[in-house]
């Protein structure tokens, strides 16, 4: 994962809307937001790897696993790893405050 010491990339806070998951069968919703979650967050950041922090995956289950919350606000973070031919971008999510 990025190391402490690497500036980001790009810096972002995104309030995501997982209120359509309501829309579904109850039993799995807390996976599912954890799945669009990182859909959304590599589709807006065009990273090849994502990585939630367990302060975001503690959020979206919080409730459960039948009602997660309706919004998150997050701030996203990306670096860039590897050697410089070899470069992959990884987008760390992380809890807005």
């Amino acid at each position: 994962m990025a190391d402490d010491k690497q500036s980001p990339v790009l810096e972002r806070t995104y309030t995501i809307s997982l209120g359509p998951l309501y829309y579904g069968r109850r039993s799995n919703r807390a996976a599912r937001a954890a799945r669009r979650l990182r859909l959304i967050v590599k589709r807006h950041t065009k990273a090849d790897r994502v990585v939630i922090t367990n302060d975001v995956n503690n959020y979206l289950w919080s409730r459960g696993i039948e009602k997660p919350p309706r919004r998150i606000r997050i701030l996203v973070r990306v670096f860039e790893e590897g050697e410089e031919e070899e470069k992959e971008k990884v987008a760390v999510v992380f809890l807005a405050k």
